[in-house]
């Protein structure tokens, strides 16, 4: 799989997605910390300050590379900053990266969330040459799951392992492979596990149930 250490910007009909910039905290900081969001993103902190220092650590990180690295989502016609999406690639399985997006809850319902998903999904295979898209979801998160599925996600496992607070967190575990690979053999077991560091939590998703 290549890496792409400067991305160019990803048009599509409504948007653009472009690499995250610290000046973008306040706003993606407004919409991370909206409850709608929050509970299903588990973030440790979603002030300003901790949004800039997440985009600030991944400035030098090349998109394929293991780590998360993040694309600010725009309106093409009037350039607001409406969500963001992430995308880390896998140390232990060369190939694979995992995707993450949200859509803030004043631009939900439009299948913005879809859109761009769908962009980072043909930035994967086209661009990094990934054979492998996965998503995880909180199990509950419905949202998430249908904008998944209609950016060609499959569903792949519903799991549960320990949330790190004494209790239990539910996934499910969504995948894409580039259409010349075809699928795996039945019952492969892959290793699991929710996204790593505390930028990008593996449930991630947009909220947006029309998305």
């Amino acid at each position: 799989m290549r890496t792409d250490p400067d991305p160019a910007p990803i048009l599509t009909e409504r948007l653009v997605l472009r690499r995250s910039r610290p000046e973008d905290a306040e706003t993606i900081s407004a919409y991370r910390s909206d409850p709608r969001v929050r509970r299903y993103q588990g973030w440790e902190r979603t002030d300003p300050e901790a949004v800039r220092a997440e985009i600030e650590a991944m400035a030098s990180r090349a998109a394929g590379d293991p780590g998360w690295v993040q694309f600010t989502v725009e309106d093409r016609a009037s350039g607001r900053l409406v969500g963001d999406v992430g995308i880390c690639g896998v140390a232990e399985e060369p190939g694979v990266v995992k995707v993450g997006y949200t859509i803030a809850p004043a631009f939900q319902g439009r299948g913005l969330g879809t859109e761009a998903l769908r962009a980072l999904v043909d930035y994967a295979f086209g661009t990094l040459g990934a054979d492998r898209v996965r998503m995880y979801a909180d199990a509950d998160n419905l949202a998430s799951i249908r904008v998944a599925e209609k950016a060609g996600l499959r569903f792949v496992e519903r799991f549960r392992e320990p949330d790190g607070a004494g209790g239990t967190w539910e996934g499910v575990r969504y995948e894409r492979h580039r259409p010349d690979l075809g699928r795996p053999p039945s019952g492969l077991k892959e290793p699991r596990g929710r996204a790593d560091g505390p930028a990008w939590n593996a449930a991630r998703g947009t909220n947006d149930d029309r998305a």
